[in-house]
């Protein structure tokens, strides 16, 4: 009865091992829909130089669904935000030339897709501004894209894979450690800055479509912050272990 217990369980690793090894890598063919912002935050004012509409007529061209984030959303788009991508544009500052970048991230803040540096030597802003980025989308139509909802599913499933028999695994637990001292929100155009007494720039915080639900950077540890219990936490993934940080903000 033992030995026949330890084939099972022998068995049904084997089956999850393959499970897993099947499992669709995340990439931009698992979403149908991009939001793109009102506003870059290297830009002054909303769709400066039409850069955000021309960025959501790009990812249309694509193939990609996209929205404005203050456009009304399909239902499947509202009642599930990581059910799409968010696109971002950054600027690096350079001497007669214009970089943009074209990012596109998931709802945890990870980069699904980079594009190259996109450069313009035009003087006028608005065309120098259009040039780069038409030229920093020209990597995204270089990668083949194709909505597909087989692999989503089969995300969804594989991730649903039962383990019983066998003990079923602990639920991820976050190391929570806390950020000393009270957080300032000082509002952007995209959201929020969170300076502390120094005053030095802690965290900065993108707007979602969810209330008490912001994108998080933080350098090199990008994640999520949310409200929880009355509390604030950022979480974040370090050496692939989940960290949860408790935060005092000050709005």
């Amino acid at each position: 009865m033992k030995q026949d217990t330890i084939m099972k369980a022998c068995a049904l690793f084997i089956f999850v091992l393959f499970a897993v090894a099947g499992y669709p890598q995340n990439t931009i063919n698992n979403y149908k829909y991009v939001l793109v912002p009102e506003r870059y935050n290297f830009s002054r004012d909303d769709n400066q130089y039409g850069l955000n509409t021309t960025t959501k007529f790009l990812l249309e061209q694509k193939g990609f669904v996209a929205f404005m984030s203050n456009e009304k959303l399909p239902p499947e788009v509202a009642a599930n935000r990581c059910g799409a991508l968010m696109a971002d544009v950054v600027q690096k500052k350079g001497l007669f030339v214009t970089n943009l970048t074209l990012l596109l991230r998931d709802c945890q803040g990870n980069i699904i897709f980079k594009s190259k540096e996109g450069k313009s030597r035009e003087k006028e802003f608005p065309v120098a501004f259009d040039l780069a980025l038409r030229d920093a989308f020209s990597s995204l139509n270089e990668v083949p894209y194709k909505y597909d909802s087989a692999a989503v599913a089969q995300q969804q499933q594989a991730a649903a894979i039962p383990v019983a028999p066998s003990p079923a695994p602990a639920p991820v637990t976050a190391a929570v450690g806390e950020i000393t001292g009270t957080l300032y929100a000082q509002a952007t155009p995209n959201g929020y800055q969170l300076i502390d007494t120094s005053p030095k720039k802690v965290l900065v915080l993108l707007k979602t479509s969810m209330q008490d639900y912001f994108i998080a950077e933080a350098g090199a540890s990008n994640g999520i912050v949310f409200k929880k219990d009355g509390n604030w936490f950022f979480e974040y993934y370090k050496d692939s272990k989940l960290v949860s940080q408790k935060l005092e903000i000050k709005f």
